[in-house]
């Protein structure tokens, strides 16, 4: 059972920062991909940032020069900072793996994060 588990959640001021963890029970090298996503109440669930295996990373564009995806391959650990937070950042965040192929096996979920942005 692969478990994705976050943690950095919680309040921040307007224009504050986070870095969210996503600690894997799994070697996240072994998957396609890992990513960020967040959940807004009554939105759908969208892509916030992803780290390919050979380290490509992929950015919503609201996102683009505020949030960082990284990863410490170590410790199966991925890592989103988030820093001129805003309002509208506001949202569950989520980990997700994308395991290969050869695994047949669905997209990996974590149990989400939430971080509220307000005054």
């Amino acid at each position: 059972q692969v478990q994705l588990v976050e943690s950095g959640g919680g309040l921040v001021q307007p224009g504050g920062s986070l870095r969210l963890s996503c600690a894997a029970s799994v070697t996240i090298l072994d998957m396609n991909a890992m990513g960020w996503y967040r959940q807004a109440p009554g939105k759908q669930r969208d892509l916030v940032a992803a780290i390919t295996r050979v380290g490509s990373t992929n950015y919503a564009d609201s996102e683009k020069g505020r949030f960082t995806i990284s990863r410490d391959n170590a410790k199966n650990t991925v890592y989103l900072q988030m820093n001129s937070l805003k309002p509208e950042d506001t949202a569950d965040y989520y980990c997700n793996g994308q395991p290969p192929r050869s695994w047949r096996m669905t997209d990996f979920w974590g149990q989400g994060t939430q971080v509220t942005v307000s005054s």
